[in-house]
């Protein structure tokens, strides 16, 4: 495993090297896999909690009555019924963009067979299926944890990519998102780090910079 320390290397390392741009650049961890027969159905569709956060991922709360009532009082995103959904059914361009402006979607268990019919066939391709929330549940704690979480995805492939945070971020908040979201994906693989080739970090307009493993090296 590469540790916080080694990850905050080569973050620096792809700081020091990327040009400035007019707008903040995303930091991103690309890893890449091998010894995985892809052919055998092999995914990843995690949710991972970033321990670090700058700016919060966007949630809406699809629920009507008390829940629904709850979720304004926390502040979602937006907060929508059934009859909008009814709306999102006949206009596929709306519901497209609707879908994307958020990167998490919550609704209450008693609207997920509506949210089949109006949206799934929209959502299921994007990863983007509502997390069903519980009539009891603290909608408080649903959306901290989702705020601050990143989705992480891949499917017949053996590489994925997702967003750990921002040039403006420290080095050593980048590296702590960076180390959490290879643990949780290391817990997905079949044999664990073993899976694993590359791991590389890049700002969302600059090249990969070398593999960690070549940077983990110094450190051995």
């Amino acid at each position: 495993m590469v540790t916080e320390t080694q990850f905050a290397e080569v973050i620096k390392k792809v700081k020091s090297e990327t040009k400035e741009r007019k707008f903040k650049q995303s930091i991103e961890l690309i890893i890449n896999f091998k010894d995985i027969d892809v052919k055998k159905g092999f995914a990843i569709n995690e949710v991972v909690q970033l321990p670090k956060t700058s700016s919060p991922a966007t949630v809406c709360i699809i629920a009507d009555g008390e829940i629904g009532q709850k979720a304004k009082e926390a502040k979602a995103d937006i907060v929508i019924g059934e009859t909008e959904l009814g709306k999102f059914a006949s206009n596929k361009r709306e519901s497209r963009k609707f879908i994307n402006k958020y990167d998490f979607f919550l609704a209450d268990t008693k609207v997920m067979p509506t949210v089949g019919k109006s949206l799934g066939q929209l959502l299921g391709p994007r990863g983007k299926m509502p997390t069903p929330v519980p009539f009891d549940a603290d909608i408080s704690a649903f959306l901290a944890r989702f705020r601050s979480s990143i989705k992480v995805r891949t499917r017949a492939s053996l590489s994925v990519a997702c967003k750990i945070g921002d040039e403006s971020m420290d080095d050593s908040d980048l590296a702590i998102n960076a180390h959490a979201v290879l643990s949780a994906i290391e817990k997905k693989l079949p044999n664990g780090e073993k899976n694993i080739k590359k791991v590389m970090i890049k700002t969302s307009m600059g090249k990969p910079v070398k593999q960690v493993q070549e940077i983990k090296k110094k450190f051995a």
